[in-house]
């Protein structure tokens, strides 16, 4: 009952990580894998050491297209300069064009048509895991929609970020709930993990007045394979918005990081918190705030990622309670792990019939 085999949609940083985690969690059996140039699959489980080997420092480049027209648009590791460069290791090459990504591994074959090769194999998968780009917003509800309109009953998780595309998924619940998906949206670290957080600790109050979520991440070691990430982050920065931010060439993003000395702060993000906080009872949106600091060039996280929850209990007393995310923690420990993490309560409620689209608090007591 608790097997459970799936795919993943994209294998820049977090896809790769996805497949990685996967090996040190019980039940879990990665079937197939894809990027804008190649798909991998076996439903008997996937060598993983095998892909990530042949993959290590060898992803598909941003420009080989421009994300719209493309079956699988832009991953998030937008490693997008022309040149080769070196991973950190020093030792594999980025590889660009009609030989990258997956396409080196030895499972794998070349295709157009990515999505669509995992969507025709679906039959037999139980969950996806969509580490798509967000900077298109609409791109992970209209994937999610290719599969309900083929009538896959399964589960489907994102890691998206942006408040905004929670809506456009609420807007398709009735097409996913007559497939037979259970969606569960806003799955990684922040919204996903720190939502969780948030709503366990709103279970002290009767009334929350607010929720501040303020992370840390340091990308040093994973800067090449979160371009990506970086460039969905700088979207936030004043002056700046996602249409802006989607057409920054690389260069331009390094004059962003250059200018900010590699450490970024953050404040009042649009992140997916907000929304699905007040969609799981908590409190408004307009109460919770989100912000962080990003170093990009080094390890150490530049703060300590905590959540700040402040309410009314039933006795009149007003109160804080704070969770805060260990230093030594990786970002890919804390989006990966609760990922993997929902997309297999997601496949329980599947599997006795409870479809539509959840937020990561709703997987939680309620309030």
């Amino acid at each position: 009952m608790d097997d459970v085999n799936f795919a993943v949609l994209g294998t820049g940083g977090i896809g790769r990580r996805t497949l990685d985690v996967s090996q040190h969690k019980d039940g879990l059996t990665p079937v197939a894998a894809c990027d804008r140039n190649g798909i991998a699959v076996d439903h008997d489980g996937l060598d993983v050491d095998e892909l990530l080997a042949a993959t290590e420092g060898n992803v598909a480049s941003e420009h080989a297209g421009d994300g719209i027209g493309d079956d699988i648009g832009d991953d998030d590791s937008d490693t997008d300069d022309d040149s080769d460069a070196l991973t950190d290791g020093g030792t594999a090459v980025k590889q660009h064009g009609d030989g990258a990504g997956v396409v080196a591994s030895e499972q794998a074959r070349p295709t157009e048509t990515p999505i669509q090769d995992v969507i025709d194999e679906s039959d037999g998968i139980d969950a996806v895991l969509l580490a798509l780009p967000n900077l298109t917003h609409d791109f992970i509800p209209q994937t999610a929609e290719r599969f309900a309109e083929v009538g896959y009953e399964g589960v489907l998780v994102d890691v998206l970020k942006r408040s905004r595309v929670i809506g456009l998924l609420d807007e398709r619940e009735p097409l996913f709930e007559e497939s037979g998906i259970t969606f569960v949206c806003g799955a990684g670290a922040t919204p996903g993990f720190l939502t969780g957080a948030a709503a366990l600790a709103a279970q002290s109050f009767v009334e929350v007045e607010s929720v501040e979520i303020w992370w840390g991440v340091g990308l040093r070691s994973g800067y090449e394979d979160n371009r990506g990430t970086v460039r969905e982050d700088i979207a936030h920065l004043d002056g700046y918005d996602i249409e802006r931010a989607r057409e920054l060439s690389d260069d331009e993003i390094e004059a962003v990081v250059d200018a900010h000395d590699g450490v970024i702060e953050f404040e009042d993000m649009e992140h997916a918190d907000d929304v699905l906080l007040e969609r799981a009872g908590i409190c408004d949106a307009e109460d919770v705030t989100v912000g962080g600091i990003l170093d990009v060039r080094s390890d150490e996280k530049p703060t300590t990622t905590t959540v700040r929850v402040t309410g009314r209990t039933f006795d009149g007393e007003r109160g804080t309670n704070t969770f805060e995310l260990d230093d030594a923690t990786s970002m890919a420990a804390n989006v990966n792990g609760p990922a993997l993490g929902y997309l297999k309560s997601a496949v329980r409620m599947n599997r006795v019939g409870d479809y539509g689209v959840f937020g990561p608090a709703d997987l939680l007591p309620g309030f």
